[in-house]
């Protein structure tokens, strides 16, 4: 419950730091690439689990790219956290049921924490990503919240060739997803067919997501879309949300594999290490 509480706190922070930059233009690509950096930080220092700080950054970037107007930021900020509050309710209540069936597994404690893996690559990834955000900019593209989101999934690969399977897997699962998502989009939806589509999409996701993430990604694009988009869905030509998207996912998936290639080659961190540790204070060089 200490983790989904944290995990609640810090993707409302987020959102609404995303939705706060939305109105300072210059402010965006850096607050967002500092966020991607704290939040690559923290998830790296207490080792959370796959898929990392994704949810944070795509909460945050749902939130720079919404068009809102100033005074309805209290509402959507509100909104963000009464959901988060009902996760924790949710889990509140399965936890509770669970524990009755079985004992809590032990704390398993934390591993020693080294600069390179929680600083270092916290830097590079979060540079990278605002570099994706940056390029969306410069390209004028209509709220590309994909494309941070797919450069930070992409990146975040053990291996460059783990990043390149996830990049392919990513590129080709998003296209079969779209797709999908072209379909349900052509279908009249309602609220009600909207939430049971997400929550069925979500069943399906948890499912397979453990098993072949490229698999998965066939039914987190429709879901993404529905969740970003719900709101103006009919507003807008199908087709161009489903192409703008796909080329979003592309971007993001290129940049996230130019940062695979500095963050896995050894003289670029031997390089970028000394310059970060020159730059910090002693006591975190360790």
């Amino acid at each position: 419950m200490v983790w989904v509480m944290a995990c609640a706190f810090g993707m409302t922070a987020c959102y609404t730091l995303g939705i706060m930059s939305h109105f300072l233009a210059a402010m965006l690509v850096p607050a967002l690439t500092v966020m991607a950096i704290l939040v690559t930080m923290i998830c790296r220092f207490y080792v959370v689990g796959p898929p990392g700080g994704i949810f944070f950054i795509m909460a945050a970037a749902i939130g720079a790219y919404s068009p809102v107007e100033v005074l309805q930021v209290p509402t959507m900020v509100g909104l963000f956290a009464m959901g988060s509050v009902l996760g924790c309710i949710i889990a509140f209540c399965y936890s509770v049921l669970v524990l009755r069936l079985r004992a809590p597994d032990p704390v398993v404690p934390l591993p020693a924490a080294t600069f390179d893996f929680v600083v270092l690559d916290a830097v590079v990834i979060g540079l990278f990503v605002g570099l994706s955000i940056a390029l969306a900019q410069v390209l004028h593209l209509e709220r590309p919240y994909w494309v941070p989101v797919s450069c930070l999934a992409v990146i975040q690969g053990a291996s460059l060739r783990a990043v390149w399977n996830r990049q392919a897997q990513r590129i080709l699962g998003t296209g079969v997803g779209l797709l999908l998502s072209w379909g349900l989009l052509l279908l009249p939806l309602t609220p009600w067919s909207i939430a049971l589509t997400m929550m069925a999409l979500t069943i399906v996701i948890e499912m397979t997501v453990v098993r072949h993430y490229g698999f998965a990604t066939v039914f987190i694009t429709p879901l993404t879309i529905l969740l970003a988009e719900a709101a103006t869905l009919g507003h807008g030509s199908a087709s161009s949300l489903i192409g703008t998207r796909f080329f979003d996912t592309v971007l993001g998936c290129v940049v996230g594999l130019m940062g695979a290639v500095c963050l896995h080659s050894p003289r670029f961190r031997t390089v970028v290490s000394g310059w970060l540790r020159r730059a910090v204070p002693k006591r975190l060089r360790s």
